[in-house]
């Protein structure tokens, strides 16, 4: 009887071990394929996941720039000016949840281009947009609704973004029934502004020590900037001086 009731046991058993082989070589292939390709960062291959249609060099450069400043940040927006304001150019990811939570349109300042932005500046008053890294504050109630205060984190860059009120907020000209119009987004003085309808969730997604990176072949830029050049095994880590 013994010796029957554990052949049983063996007999019942072993189609579930057989059947759990297909499952963890499924699991297995599937680790690999999620595995970044040789040359490209953890935080690169996350983003190029959730967002496969935007320019891969933003989001390069992007990723080596949150790399650098705060690697445990938890939300990132990154803009593309170097596409033209009629197409979603603006992302915001949930790096820790892996999500993808907004693909939008996003204006640029009357003072740095028409449809496509040109000129870049950390200037008061020129109307111009700014690039680099910046870590958002507070949200708020002003001239264009509730908006989201931006500190810009890179020297001569945009570290005027504050002075100069470069803040998200939403506005009647960032539409598609606008570009229908005109061919192009309604532009700013500098800000990147939103649709109205996304307004409120996308700043609260956004504000509070989250990180936006604008990005633009400007070769001045990408040549100097401390954020795209952290290599050393002590990186300039944003988050601590929080």
């Amino acid at each position: 009887m013994l010796f029957r009731s554990r052949m049983t046991t063996v007999l019942f058993s072993l189609p579930i071990v057989l059947f759990s082989y297909p499952l963890q070589a499924a699991s297995f292939f599937s680790q690999v394929a999620a595995a970044p390709p040789a040359g490209v960062s953890p935080l690169h291959h996350q983003l190029l996941q959730l967002a496969p249609g935007a320019t891969p060099e933003a989001l390069r450069l992007a990723a080596q720039a949150l790399s650098c400043a705060d690697p445990s940040a938890e939300r990132l927006a990154v803009i593309d000016y170097s596409l033209p304001s009629t197409e979603p150019r603006m992302w915001v990811f949930d790096l820790h949840q892996h999500t993808l939570l907004f693909e939008e349109l996003v204006s640029h300042g009357q003072g740095s281009g028409d449809a496509v932005a040109e000129a870049f500046s950390n200037t008061p008053d020129s109307h111009q947009s700014s690039i680099g890294l910046f870590r958002t504050m507070n949200s708020y109630y002003g001239r264009n609704g509730y908006s989201l205060r931006l500190d810009g984190l890179e020297p001569d860059v945009n570290d005027l973004a504050f002075e100069r009120a470069i803040v998200i907020h939403g506005a009647d000209y960032v539409s598609d029934d606008f570009i229908a119009q005109t061919g192009r987004l309604g532009r700013s003085h500098g800000c990147p502004a939103v649709r109205e309808d996304i307004t409120y969730p996308l700043i609260d997604s956004l504000k509070e020590d989250q990180y936006v990176f604008a990005y633009y072949p400007d070769e001045e830029w990408l040549a100097t900037s401390s954020f795209l050049r952290c290599h050393s095994p002590a990186p300039m880590h944003v988050a601590q001086m929080k």
